[in-house]
């Protein structure tokens, strides 16, 4: 027998069961753009619409539900604790990685277990501390808390830990400090996995829709999460405008995934566990 030919067969059932896995994971996907297009009368009655009805898409800009200012809070909050995210987490990562001092590993491990807290469970310290700081019912209650990233830090400290010491130690030689090394050397070698953090961190303040629930309560603050709450009506859900809204909640996420998807694959690789 023909070791070979078993192996091409195993492979071809693996490829065969992917494809029919990737089928369902987009069949809910292609629901929703699909029902984005029809009518109420459609909804439940028919996978493809009769024809393309673009006044679900119109309606949720310029109706009565004014999907604009959720937007543009979600972009906000988005991109600033992605910016704040991704900077402090590299200079944590470096302090981790690069910089000597006793107890550095025992540290790491500490804050490293701190990703087994469950987010819920602080809710109630996280809300005294935001009235205390005047900032509950503000974008800053979720701003704050997002540029502080322990997945992050420990993304890129493995990625840190990757780059050859001799480079860092022939700065030294020529005069170079920390700084000088993180932002000039560090930082532009580093490009693959800040990429990489930067649109998984995005998509999850995006999406983030239990800490807007808790820590806003004016809808002029509303993100898009909250914002698709509005679709859910007194007596109805109204499907055919969330599934709208839905669908353009998910084009900067598309956008940004196109734009870095030639880091994510080497940046994850890059930053695998090391040692």
């Amino acid at each position: 027998m023909n070791p070979t030919a078993g192996l091409s067969k195993s492979r071809l059932l693996v490829t065969v069961l992917m494809l029919v896995a990737g089928a369902f994971m987009i069949v809910p996907f292609l629901w929703m753009i699909s029902t984005s297009f029809q009518s109420a009368s459609e909804v439940f009655s028919r996978w493809l619409p009769s024809k393309l009805d673009w006044s679900n898409h119109k309606r949720i800009w310029t109706g009565n539900y004014n999907f604009v200012p959720y937007y543009m809070n979600s972009l906000k909050v988005s991109l600033i604790s992605t910016a704040g995210a991704v900077f402090l987490s590299a200079f944590a990562a470096y302090g981790f990685a690069r910089v000597e001092f006793k107890g550095r590993n025992t540290l790491f491990l500490v804050y490293l277990s701190m990703m087994m807290i469950p987010p819920q469970v602080i809710f109630v310290p996280k809300f005294i501390m935001f009235n205390w700081m005047n900032i509950y019912n503000t974008h800053w209650a979720l701003i704050l808390p997002g540029m502080f990233s322990i997945f992050g830090v420990f993304m890129l400290r493995q990625f840190f830990m990757g780059v050859p010491r001799e480079i860092t130690e022939s700065a030294f030689l020529d005069g170079a400090g920390h700084f000088k090394i993180f932002f000039r050397l560090i930082l532009p070698l580093a490009k693959p996995a800040l990429a990489t953090f930067a649109i998984i961190d995005f998509s999850w303040h995006w999406n983030d829709y239990e800490n807007a629930l808790v820590f806003l309560t004016s809808p002029k603050l509303y993100t898009i999460p909250l914002g698709l709450q509005n679709f859910i009506l007194e007596n109805n859900v109204d499907y055919n405008g969330m599934m709208a809204a839905s669908s353009a909640a998910i084009v900067p996420m598309i956008a940004i995934f196109l734009l870095g998807q030639k880091y994510i694959i080497q940046g994850i690789a890059s930053s695998a566990v090391k040692g």
